[in-house]
């Protein structure tokens, strides 16, 4: 089921020093971690990016993905240390056309002559986040004996 993503979410995804990487898995599930600068959130509010590659692995993963209804996941992390994971499915691939075009044309535009093979397109289903200090607190109130034992001892 989609989820819709928040706006904290689509202002680091707006940020230029957001890390943005996108984890697929082949079809013996070999995990394959990419990143990708150009992940962004569409209008309709599903993930975005712009594969340059024809035959990269984050390619070929994602065509397996779509096939067969197989989950991603993307992962952004922000330069204060704010960081999501998103899980979701690719829902569309576009490769010819006019948003081809449109999006081609941006590229070109941004980088000069550079190919674009793929527009993919992601529906979020899951938002985790794993932000350090988040799962930190979490972690000790959910089980606050774990720890070491030099923070128990007495000094």
């Amino acid at each position: 089921m989609a989820v819709i993503l928040n706006e904290e979410i689509k202002a680091l995804l707006l940020e230029k020093t957001t890390v943005k990487a996108i984890a697929t898995v082949d079809r013996e599930g070999n995990p394959h971690v990419a990143y990708k600068g150009s992940l962004h959130i569409n209008d309709e509010g599903n993930l975005e990016f712009y594969e340059l590659l024809e035959s990269s692995r984050t390619n070929k993963n994602m065509v397996w993905s779509i096939w067969f209804k197989k989950p991603v996941a993307v992962n952004i992390l922000g330069s204060d240390g704010t960081s999501y994971q998103i899980k979701g499915v690719p829902r569309k691939a576009v490769i010819a056309g006019r948003e081809f075009q449109r999006h081609y044309n941006l590229i070109q535009e941004k980088h000069g002559d550079m190919d674009l093979s793929t527009v993919w397109i992601i529906e979020p289903e899951e938002v985790v986040e794993e932000s350090f200090k988040k799962r930190r607190a979490a972690e000790e109130k959910e089980h606050p004996i774990l720890g070491h034992l030099d923070r128990w001892l007495v000094k």
